[in-house]
């Protein structure tokens, strides 16, 4: 096989209530924003049906509806999975989702994968395309399946359309939360509640932080990108986008009728700047001084300070390492690197780098807002770090191991720290991202009983790029 995908999401559905949905190819355009039309030829679709495939897009779906032979559905497995492939040249494209069904709903599986000579054009026009965005997708087809807010708990989301934010809203949605997203730009194919703000000022965005009958928890995770160059104004920038959305949360929170179930406010282990060798946990002290550098320490500590005052049973500043998920920036952009050859040891390679994998990231936060069942965390600062970090060279050693062709998974041009500086230039963005390290962990999630499914680097790895 070429290239594959394969990701698992979970919906507080019966498998029969998604089954319903998944039986009908021309019902996933209703759900699956990557795919305009799929269209069975007979129904309903068995194996051997013909399907008239149109990806999403003016372009590409024009031009595959004119070169592209029908889809075929390869196989289906009544209330369990459905397989269908679409011919490419020299090769094909699979796409198959299966139903499993566990404590409490449904775990849905999406592989797609391509192969064949052109696999690699496939792979970027119509195997990447269908593949990304399967939580937001899913959480499309929870409602479409008839899911709703059961639960109780309501969260409102600031910074939801960016990559944790997107993963977190799928995640309790599909869970059967309500959930709310403030942000500057609505999307019109958001499966959410979309909310209006300006990450800055007070206005009809406020009174959402409370809804009589139902609590409600915040989860900030508002700020600009931290790819930038670390000049004085990027730094205001960085820091300003922070501060200023959580003061505007604080004082929402302070304003209502009642308090919040829960205030979660995203931070970052780069707060501790470069580290060195130390072992840091939530109980080290912060740096000071030269070693505080502005871009990191200079930008988190405001940002962990603006939350004080916010009104709300229960506060946690949840500091996160570098997360690591398919789709996300940082594995794409080190994936790229390993793959052409560059995947050797970053300025000497010796820097720790503290990582989680998304899945345990999600589950934390989970816990952190009380919803996992027989695992309770305490209140104030959460490392969300798994418990064995890994050298540089180490990481870039196992990436090379997964993407890069032949000689190269051995054997990878170093980058050494001259080169990072002007290729920093180059890519507009700040050489320290590479060049600085952390040795974080937490003790509270050890001391709390929180068990990571991903504890180990290599096994994380594997669970996203095999």
């Amino acid at each position: 096989m070429a290239w594959q995908r394969t990701q698992t999401h979970f919906l507080a559905l019966s498998p029969a209530a998604l089954w319903e949905v998944l039986r009908d190819p021309a019902r996933v355009p209703e759900w699956h924003r990557a795919i305009a039309g799929l269209q069975p030829h007979e129904v309903p679709a068995t194996a051997g049906t013909l399907l008239d495939l149109v990806p999403a897009g003016k372009l590409i779906g024009k031009v595959h509806s004119a070169t592209a032979p029908p889809a075929v559905v390869t196989s289906v497995r009544e209330g369990t999975s459905i397989t269908w492939r679409q011919p490419q040249p020299g090769g094909h494209l699979m796409v198959n989702w299966s139903l499993r069904k566990v404590k409490g709903g449904t775990e849905l599986t999406q592989c797609v994968s391509v192969s064949g000579a052109a696999s690699a054009v496939f792979e970027r026009t119509a195997a990447r395309p269908i593949a990304s965005n399967f939580a937001e997708n899913c959480a499309r087809l929870y409602t479409l399946a008839g899911g709703a807010a059961t639960q109780q708990l309501r969260v409102v989301i600031a910074g939801g359309h960016g990559f944790l934010g997107a993963r977190a809203a799928a995640d309790l949605f599909c869970r059967g939360h309500e959930v709310a997203i403030l942000t500057r730009s609505v999307r019109p194919d958001s499966p959410y509640t979309q909310i209006r703000w300006d990450g800055k000022t007070q206005g009809p965005w406020s009174t959402s932080l409370y809804r009589a009958g139902r609590n409600t928890a915040v989860l900030n995770l508002a700020g600009e990108l931290v790819d930038l160059p670390p000049t004085k104004s990027n730094v205001a920038l960085l820091r300003n986008s922070r501060v200023d959305s959580t003061r505007a949360l604080v004082d929402a929170s302070r304003a209502a009728p009642a308090p919040l179930a829960a205030f979660l406010q995203s931070s970052t282990t780069a707060i501790f700047a470069d580290a060195g060798e130390q072992r840091l946990t939530e109980e080290s002290a912060l740096p000071s001084g030269a070693r505080a550098l502005p871009q990191m320490t200079g930008v988190a500590r405001p940002w962990e300070e603006a939350v004080v005052g916010a009104n709300a049973e229960r506060l946690n500043i949840l500091r996160t390492s570098l997360v690591f998920e398919q789709e996300s920036p940082l594995v794409d952009r080190l994936s790229l690197l390993a793959g052409v050859g560059l995947g050797g040891p970053v300025a000497g390679g010796e820097q720790w780098v503290s990582w989680i994998h998304l899945a345990d990231w999600l589950r934390v936060i989970r816990a952190a807002l009380g919803l996992e069942e027989n695992l309770s965390l305490p209140g104030g600062v959460i490392h969300l770090a798994a418990p064995h970090p890994v050298r540089n060279r180490e990481m870039m050693e196992a990436l090379r191991a997964k993407v890069a062709p032949g000689p190269l998974r051995r054997f990878a041009l170093p980058t050494p720290r001259p080169v990072l500086a002007a290729g920093a230039v180059v890519l507009n963005t700040d050489p320290a991202l590479g060049t600085t390290g952390r040795h974080v962990t937490s003790t509270v999630l050890a001391e709390a009983g929180f068990e990571f499914e991903y504890p180990d680097f290599e096994t994380a790895l594997g669970q996203i790029l095999d």
